[in-house]
């Protein structure tokens, strides 16, 4: 697979699963929505690193030369959830477990103590470590990465979220 094609699948999946429309991508990377576009259909022309870095920074993706270490890849498998616990417990005196945050973003059950932890998390964590979440809860309970994000997505709204990734 050619790397334009791979780079141009990735970003329509991961907008798609997020549930940005191209020109909410496009405003929120700095490019125009023809750019967008242009690279989701593989067409796009010229595409420096930079811009591309900055589209793929915002859906939470990076480019890399380099194929992970499979034995470092499977030992890092299971921390982005609780990474995220942790990241959303960080100025508060109790701490959101990981198993809190599991129901949080697949049954949308949490308790009405955390949910200052869930809005700090929605609103200010990198979407990368949202993705990686995503991806962890995907391969571990079966559960469609868009119907993750559309959970992240209800809750960011119920939480009243001025993120621009949730509107």
């Amino acid at each position: 697979m050619s790397t334009l094609l791979e780079l141009s699948q990735a970003v329509r999946v991961r907008r798609i699963d997020i549930g940005l429309t191209q020109t909410m991508l496009a405003k929120m990377s700095g490019l125009s929505r023809a750019t967008v576009n242009q690279l989701e259909n593989g067409t796009v022309k010229d595409l420096s690193l930079t811009r591309a870095s900055r589209l793929l920074a915002v859906l939470g993706l990076a480019m890399s030369v380099t194929v992970p270490h499979p034995e470092r890849q499977k030992k890092n498998s299971s921390m982005p959830l609780a990474i995220a616990a942790r990241t959303a417990s960080v100025s508060f005196r109790r701490s959101l477990s990981a198993e809190q945050l599991r129901r949080a973003f697949t049954e949308g059950k949490i308790s009405a103590g955390f949910l200052p932890h869930i809005h700090t998390l929605l609103e200010e964590a990198p979407v990368s470590l949202l993705a990686r979440v995503v991806e962890q809860l995907h391969e571990e309970n079966g559960i469609e990465r868009s119907e993750l994000w559309g959970q992240m997505r209800l809750l960011a709204v119920k939480l009243k979220s001025s993120r621009e990734l949730w509107a």
